[in-house]
């Protein structure tokens, strides 16, 4: 579980990323949970971008994309969500304590 400074690092480090991960009509489907744990190893934070074409809201996706990946909810805003997950082998990101 992160805390609320760890939140806040995650935050200002994910400003300038773009979203990798596109949640559309589909919704969630074994395919997004797929490439989003890919790209949370390969990156450790990613943001996702939930379309106006699915049906569950954002602050619904959001939980559920993180309980299937593993990964932390760091932010929400809008329709655009920000995951963390350090790396196995050799994390890059070091969290405040």
């Amino acid at each position: 579980m992160l805390t609320g400074k760890q939140k806040r690092h995650l935050r200002g480090l994910g400003h300038a990323l773009s979203p990798v991960v596109m949640v559309g009509k589909e919704g969630m489907s074994e395919a997004i949970e797929r490439k989003t744990g890919f790209e949370l190893e390969s990156h450790e934070l990613v943001k996702v971008r939930v379309l106006d074409t699915c049906e569950l809201p954002a602050r619904e996706v959001g939980p559920l994309l993180a309980e299937k990946t593993g990964s932390e909810l760091a932010q929400v805003i809008g329709r655009t969500l920000l995951l963390y997950r350090a790396r196995k082998k050799e994390p890059t990101i070091r969290l405040p304590r």
